[in-house]
């Protein structure tokens, strides 16, 4: 084993390699940073024995090249400018180790040793002073101590003057004492790492300097530093089991996406084959929970949420989503929530959740006061901020608290989450797709109710979805026969697959369970998708081309045609033109290509039509309005109330009445008015419900 104090060896190292970073460090000082960034791979050229000490005697090697850069500095100390505490405070940093260790395979022998460990962080402390020299002073005869360097988890404090020679308290003089920032992160296992029903394992990092305060909740980082233990303490009785924490040295902020998803070179030869075959739309379509029958447009559109449309920002500073968000509407027992977690586990970074059991602050982030924090408030990261750049997908949405459902309102446009609680005022990222899945109002849906009124989710959370889709379980001949049929073989190949693998003996040839998965295997293996979803997402930024852009302005023109009449409802919104946007550039995806073509167009206009047709069609005029799901209404409903409003106010001013009008005589003006009966029936019924009309005694009606 090398001599790892060896202050010559570490200082030619420095002039060797880090000469213009340590003058860079030195020219740009400053509180927030004072720290020489190291290469381990550098070290490895210079020394490889040395880079193993690194790992097995990491202390020992940092005190080394700490005091070989201080005596470098302290060499060119009049060039440099720097003051002898500025100096003390230079930081050694180690980036770039070659190995890291998974949060759930630290084990008993890495205590000591320097390690590398990757996850998103869950939690952060706000940053704090920590005492790290002492200077105490005699109350009595006022002698000071010598600077007591405070280690471990406990503060030492001395009780007996050696001046005086008396025990008596004294106290801690802060001038004289050292301070560092200091601050507490909990970092958490990648999602997308996990086998199913496995809790992600966490460790809590002490992170000092000008490290603290660096990074937030939900970022995906790399720590580098030593795995330290402390021994439990239960009611002041020492327990045989020790915690492990990690000593942080350097944090390295993954910015990259998908960097954990590798593609060797094999695999992207036939991720670039697969993108040149003109059937990749049809494969793709056949590759998402084929298991489920049916639902081929709403399969289309969940894979071109998972390639997703382009992020830009723009030169005035503000940014527009790439992401796109998709609401599955459905009766119970259509497979909503198996396509959610197919979706999932195709996602390069995925999370799921239900929306029964979530809260906003599970959804979003939130401030905890807890042991983590040692009693302080802490930042603690929730299911969309953790899904940063990947898919959230939110299963019963419509069984979520009103109040809970508001905080998706910022996360699903902005894709930022705004925490402002107990002196904590953060904004955290939150770029993800979201998945949602909700059943109607009444369990099943109502054929003769306009659907968007059977959506128990206010208009404001609807407007954000690009796409709504209603999966409504209604009997036909023909496609309950084909459905029995795939439901019936898929459960057969798995019967076949079960009795091969775990009856001795069994009959089942290889070539018959074969031909039995026929129908439920994938085109394109699930991690082969991924890898192809991931290197598009890494390499491809899709531009229009001249035929898309005009084919895309002359659908939004040719539907908002007729505008200026302003008995015409509203068909579309220039919300659904970006979403047509983002949908087209995930569409150019799909085949690796740089340029949007007029067929992606006619691919996504037909997606998005189809969605809008599903929830925005008005029942009483078979016309397009977007203000069904904008406000919950449609136009025609609208209009109709406002005169019904009218007629309530004229017959409530007539002097007889009492300021109160008669429902008979509001029915029979409204008819005679042109509208129909009925309608005005169910339009009361509603405005009671809603407290806009309340019935003063029975058959009369007043304007609240």
């Amino acid at each position: 084993m090398v001599e790892v104090l060896d202050e010559e060896f570490w200082v030619g190292f420095l002039q060797q390699y880090y000469e213009n970073e340590i003058l860079e460090v030195i020219e740009n000082y400053s509180e927030e940073n004072h720290s020489l960034y190291i290469n381990y791979g550098d070290l490895i050229l210079k020394n490889p024995e040395m880079a193993d000490s690194l790992i097995e005697e990491p202390s020992c090697v940092l005190d080394g090249v700490k005091k070989a850069l201080t005596e470098y500095v302290e060499n060119i100390k009049e060039t440099t400018g720097l003051a002898d505490e500025e100096i003390e405070r230079l930081n050694v940093r180690f980036i770039g180790l070659t190995k890291r260790v998974g949060i759930r395979n630290l084990r008993s022998g890495d205590i000591s040793k320097f390690i590398s460990i990757e996850g998103t962080i869950k939690k952060a402390t706000e940053v704090r002073p920590k005492i790290v020299e002492a200077v105490f002073r005699c109350k009595i005869c006022g002698w000071t101590s010598e600077p007591i360097r405070q280690n471990g988890k406990k503060f030492v404090e001395i009780y007996y003057c050696r001046d005086c020679g008396k025990k008596t308290p004294f106290v801690l003089l802060h001038e004289r004492s050292k301070f560092v920032d200091a601050q507490k992160i909990r970092i958490e296992e990648y999602p997308e790492g996990l086998r199913g029903g496995e809790q992600p394992q966490t460790i809590d990092i002490a992170v000092e300097d000008d490290l603290a305060g660096k990074v937030i909740p939900g970022e995906r980082v790399i720590v580098n530093g030593i795995l330290r233990s402390y021994q439990r303490e239960m009611y002041g009785t020492k327990s045989p089991f020790f915690d492990i924490f990690l000593d942080c040295n350097s944090i390295e902020i993954q910015e990259r996406e998908f960097e954990d998803i590798e593609i060797s070179k094999e695999e992207e030869e036939e991720i670039l084959k697969l993108s040149n075959d003109p059937e990749i739309y049809e494969k793709m379509i056949r590759s998402v929970a084929p298991t489920i029958y049916g639902y081929k447009e709403i399969k289309e559109a969940l894979f071109l949420q998972l390639f997703s449309g382009v992020a830009k920002h723009l030169p005035d500073g503000s940014r527009i989503r790439g992401d796109v968000h998709v609401l599955l509407v459905g009766d119970p027992g259509v497979a909503k929530s198996q396509l959610l977690r197919y979706i999932i586990n195709l996602a390069p970074r995925g999370i799921y959740t239900s929306g029964k059991s979530s809260t906003s602050a599970g959804l979003t982030a939130t401030a905890v006061k807890d042991d983590f924090g040692d009693g302080r408030w802490t930042l603690e990261a929730g299911a969309l901020v953790l899904a940063d750049k990947g898919i959230a997908a939110v299963d019963e949405m419509d069984k979520m608290k009103s109040d809970e459902r508001s905080s998706l309102h910022e996360a699903m446009e902005q894709q930022t989450i705004s925490v402002a609680k107990a002196g904590i005022t953060a904004t955290l990222r939150a770029r993800c797709a979201l998945l949602g899945a909700a059943n109607p109002k009444m369990g099943r849906f109502d054929s003769y109710e306009p659907i968007a009124s059977q959506i128990n989710m206010p208009p404001t959370l609807l407007s954000r979805f690009d796409l709504i889709f209603v999966m409504a379980d209604k009997p036909n001949v023909e496609k309950d026969a084909a459905m029995a049929e795939h439901i019936l073989k898929a459960h057969y190949a798995g019967e076949l697959k079960e009795n091969r693998e775990k009856v001795s003996g069994s009959t089942i040839g290889e070539e018959e369970l074969m031909e039995s998965m026929k129908i439920i295997e994938p085109e394109i293996r699930p991690d082969m998708l991924r890898k192809y979803i991931a290197y598009s997402k890494r390499n491809l930024f899709p531009i229009m081309s001249n035929g898309a852009f005009e084919k895309m302005k002359n659908f939004y023109t040719t539907l908002r045609g007729g505008g200026g009449d302003e008995d015409r409802p509203v068909p579309i919104t220039a919300r659904q033109l970006e979403a047509l946007v983002r949908l087209a550039e995930a569409s150019a995806k799909v085949r690796l290509s740089n340029e949007i073509t007029e067929e992606d167009v006619e691919r996504v206009i037909r997606i998005v039509e189809g969605s809008l047709r599903q929830v925005g069609i008005d029942r009483e005029t078979g016309r397009l309005d977007v203000d069904v799901v904008m406000l919950g209404i449609p136009k025609s409903q609208h209009d109709r109330i406002r005169r019904l409003k009218d007629i309530i106010r004229e017959l409530a001013n007539v002097p007889e009445n009492d300021r109160m009008a008669p429902e008979y005589d509001v029915l029979n003006m409204a008819e005679e008015r042109g509208m129909e009966r009925d309608r005005v029936e169910r339009d009361i019924s509603m405005l009671r419900r809603e407290g806009e009309i309340m019935e003063i005694r029975p058959g009369y009606l007043k304007l609240v």
